[in-house]
Order: structure tokens, then C-alpha cells, then sequence
């Protein structure tokens, strides 16, 4: 089969189409003939060893991990699952810009419910989880306010709605051009982080602080920055590491990697189906264009999510 590969870590534009086998489904997996796969900045640094010491990658590896397709092949425990269904997913490493991919059958697998097409499903897992994830972890509540800093890319997009959702009132970072999109994401407030301080614009318009800052951008030290926007005892969460203890009683909270419970995805999935949640496409390339689409992800602000539709 088909697939976009890295033979080793290397620079993104050295990324191919080549042939390597078709997966077979082991135990409790099933083989997904894929119809369209959504990237994320994870496969960007898997791709060039960025993230090697905490996600080692094994070569060949085949780019991408979130995927929307049909049931090609089920394994052996599996049930649940028969062939031809519609489905959308997370697989890791076993790659989804490809023309079969296999997934493991639990949480991070789900029917795709009618009315939901292969484009906007495959933009949902590893964004729409981890934004689940995220709040749950931080235990956001309605009432609370809270700042998503990083809200129009692929977490943001969910992080946002999903916040709004709860009840809480949301200030979220955005450009003068996309700020009227994140307030219909159901952000209360915009903070232009090209015009002004974030954490300073935030504290003008929230003078004690706000209850959570969701800070899907900073890392390590920076994220001590971001913290400042927090109220005394408020709350950090985010996907990348950072100081293990923040000034004024902030309390911080890393996923680097997100555990959804059984049932996120479907329920992102249905959401998606009825129109409660908004699935921004960004930018879509068919795929043979699949390295140009890795390279304008890497090098080009797009709002929302990169889809590759595979034939």
C-alpha cells in the first residue's frame, strides 16, 4: 500500500510516498481502509526526532494518527466491530496517512454517526480528546472564567467550545481577523497576542484573575508566564511540560498524553453529527499532495485542522 513515510528522522520536506506492507489487525485491532487522516503538531516532531525522548519513533514510520474510515479487517477478541463499518479514531504510530491503517478497538475508536462526513471526523480525536481531557483534568465548572491560549488551532478549536459548553465564561487568544470565529466558538472575549500581552490584556479585563488558564502554546518556563494570568490558587493545564510549582498557589496540571474515559469519542462524534460542535477544516489536500500538506501545516498559520483525503 501507499503511505507517507519518514525513513528516519529527517527534515519534513524529505517525507515520501512509498510502498510499505499492508497492516494486518492482531489481537483486539481491527484494519481501517482509510478515507481521510488529520494532522497534528505531534507528527510534525515525530516526524524530525523533536519529541524523541518522550515519543521515540520506529522506522519506517508512516505520518499521522487520527483517522476517519471503514472496517477492513477485524482481529481476534474484537466485537463491537464488523466489516464495512464507518468509524473515526486515533491509532499512534501505526500511521493514518496511508491507505490502511489499523486501530485499537476502545476508547480511542467510535462508530461515526450518520451525518458526519470522513473530512470532519477525521479532525476530531487527538484534538477533541485531549481538549476533553484537558478540562477534566483541571475540573473546569460552570461559572468559572477561563483563558485558552492557542484557541484557534486544532485543541483550541474544541477547547473553546467545549468550555463554553460547561458554562464558563472563556477569554481566548485570537488575531483581529480570527477573532470574530473564536467568539462564535462561544469565547466570551478575544485577546489579540499580536497587539498586546496576553497575560497583562487578560488581567485588564479580569483584574483578579481568571479561575484556569488552558495554555496549549508555552512550554517549560513560559508556561510560569502564563500562569500570572491565573487568580491566587487558580489553575494551569496543559499538554506540555512545565515547573512543577507556580507562583501564588497556581496549581499546574500536564497531560502528555490524553486517557479519555469510554465514551468521549462518540460523544464528540455525536456532537460533530448534530452540529452542537464545530469542526473547523482549515486546509484540505487530496493525497498526493500529502508533503505539501505536511509543510503548509508546518509553515502556514491555518485556523483549525489539515485533512488529507485518501481515494
Amino acid at each position: 500500500m501507499k503511505a507517507l513515510v519518514a525513513t528516519e528522522y529527517q527534515p519534513l520536506d524529505r517525507l515520501t510516498l512509498a510502498d510499505v506492507p499492508t497492516p494486518s489487525a492482531g489481537p483486539g485491532q481491527v484494519v481501517l481502509k482509510v478515507e481521510a487522516a488529520a494532522l497534528n503538531p505531534l507528527d510534525l516532531m515525530l516526524v524530525t526526532g523533536a519529541a524523541k525522548e518522550l515519543y521515540p519513533a520506529e522506522h519506517p514510520l508512516v505520518v499521522g494518527m487520527d483517522v476517519a474510515g471503514t472496517v477492513a479487517e477485524v482481529g481476534p477478541g474484537v466485537t463491537g466491530y464488523t466489516l464495512g463499518d464507518r468509524v473515526l479514531g486515533f491509532v499512534g504510530q501505526a500511521g493514518s496517512v496511508a491507505e490502511y491503517t489499523v486501530a485499537t478497538a476502545g476508547p480511542r475508536l467510535a462508530h461515526r454517526p450518520d451525518g458526519l462526513d470522513g473530512v470532519r471526523a477525521a479532525a476530531i480525536p487527538e484534538s477533541g480528546m485531549t481538549a476533553v481531557c484537558l478540562l477534566r483534568a483541571v475540573g473546569l465548572r460552570a461559572g468559572e472564567s477561563v483563558l485558552v491560549i492557542g484557541a484557534t488551532g486544532g485543541i483550541g478549536l474544541y477547547a473553546v467550545q467545549l468550555a463554553h459548553a460547561l458554562g464558563a465564561r472563556v477569554v481566548a487568544t485570537a488575531t483581529e481577523a480570527d477573532a470574530s470565529y473564536v467568539r462564535e466558538l462561544g469565547a466570551a472575549e478575544t485577546v489579540d497576542y499580536r497587539a498586546a500581552d496576553v497575560v497583562e490584556e487578560t488581567l485588564r479585563r479580569v483584574p483578579d484573575g481568571v479561575d484556569v488558564v488552558v495554555d496549549l502554546v508555552n512550554r517549560g518556563e513560559g508556561l510560569a508566564g502564563s500562569a500570572r494570568a491565573a487568580l491566587p490558587g487558580g489553575r494551569l493545564v496543559s499538554p506540555l511540560f512545565g515547573p512543577a510549582a507556580l507562583d501564588r498557589g497556581v496549581t499546574p496540571v500536564y497531560i502528555g498524553s490524553f486517557d479519555p474515559e469510554p465514551g468521549d469519542l462518540e460523544d464528540l462524534a455525536r456532537r460533530a453529527a448534530d452540529g452542537s460542535l464545530r469542526v473547523e477544516i482549515g486546509a484540505r489536500y487530496p493525497f498526493t499532495d500529502a508533503v505539501r500538506a505536511v509543510a503548509d501545516f508546518a509553515g502556514k498559520h491555518i485556523r483549525g485542522k489539515v485533512v488529507v483525503t485518501v481515494p
